[in-house]
């Protein structure tokens, strides 16, 4: 009798329902707030104004327990909602907010250790606190990786001042799962909710090529990074960059083509169309795609991994390492 296949949604967000005040504390409003409209439901408000909605699903475990089980899926991996990063404040308050999310995120996996996995945040910052606080989150609170932004303050990934954290990550083991946030062009996407539709596939890649531009995996070759929404723009534009590469040797900080390094980076497959994962699977491998949905917002796939099963061209094999196998090697839970 076959085994069933395990069913890993990598991609999801939560958030304390008794998130805690800072913009009170500090009197800044630039934190976000957690505003309570009914037991259903809150607002985010940064600012004084509203910067999404969310449902119960954001904070409520049985409810998520509920969701998986309508929808087959085994595991959920729980990550911070980017908006809550902060980098921007204090560094000492930007640990502070992350050590309330990582505290609440470890607690809802141990009391549903079948049903969750965690990742952590840090505060980006400070090299040196992000440090800290990832050794607390991975050795005292088992969390199995952390969740970053796509830039810290305007700086690439690749910024020489971050090099630290990343350089600690590898030889830590420590996997990293970039979100985009605080997305590039901002300021020309007020209208039709484009930050969310091509704000954040920009954001994306320019961080992933920043990543596979600098040099680092040639340096750490054991860094263990996974890019959200399949990568963003970043499939499509891999032969202009490897182009770029070959024309401008004076850019040249790695020893291959960036197309060679695209393939040692893993990416989630949300990107809701047969020919859209085909297209990374020919550009990434099957091996580096792992399912997630974006869950519980409005942009996720129901189910987590729906698109991977509806792809013809995948055997079962394939898709069984696509739906929860690669999610495992990526975290070292084999």
């Amino acid at each position: 009798m076959e085994q069933p296949t395990l069913k890993i949604d990598f991609h999801t967000h939560i958030i304390s329902e008794d998130f805690l005040n800072l913009a009170e504390k500090y009197s800044d409003d630039r934190w976000p707030v957690l505003e309570k409209t009914c037991d259903c439901g809150a607002k985010i408000m940064i600012k004084g104004k509203n910067f999404r909605d969310i449902t119960n699903q954001a904070w409520d475990a049985e409810e998520r327990i509920n969701d998986m089980e309508k929808e087959g899926i085994d595991i959920q991996v729980l990550s911070p909602i980017p908006v809550t990063f902060s980098y921007w404040s204090d560094p000492e308050q930007g640990l502070e907010m992350a050590r309330f999310q990582n505290d609440f995120i470890a607690s809802v996996a141990k009391e549903n250790p079948e049903k969750f996995i965690g990742l952590g945040t840090v505060p980006l910052q400070d090299v040196e606190l992000a440090i800290q606080e990832m050794d607390r989150a991975v050795n005292e609170l088992g969390l199995v990786g952390l969740e970053i932004g796509s830039n810290v303050n305007g700086k690439n990934l690749d910024d020489s001042s971050l090099e630290r954290f990343f350089q600690a990550a590898s030889k830590r083991g420590v996997p990293l799962f970039v979100h985009p946030w605080a997305t590039l062009g901002g300021e020309r996407m007020p209208r039709h909710n484009f930050m969310y539709m091509v704000g954040m596939p920009s954001e994306t890649a320019l961080a992933a090529g920043s990543i596979i531009m600098s040099g680092m995996l040639d340096r750490y070759p054991n860094l263990r990074i996974c890019f959200a929404h399949g990568g963003g723009a970043l499939p499509y534009l891999l032969p202009r960059m490897d182009k770029g590469w070959n024309v401008w040797p004076h850019i040249r900080k790695t020893k291959k083509p960036p197309s060679h390094y695209a393939k040692m980076l893993y990416y989630d497959s949300l990107v809701y169309d047969e020919n859209n994962l085909q297209f990374m699977i020919n550009r990434f491998g099957v091996d580096q795609i792992i399912a997630g949905s974006d869950y519980p917002f409005l942009l996720r796939e129901v189910p987590s991994g729906k698109v991977v099963d509806q792809l013809s061209t995948l055997n079962e094999y394939e898709k069984a390492k696509i739906h929860g196998l690669n999610a495992l090697r990526f975290l070292n839970l084999d």
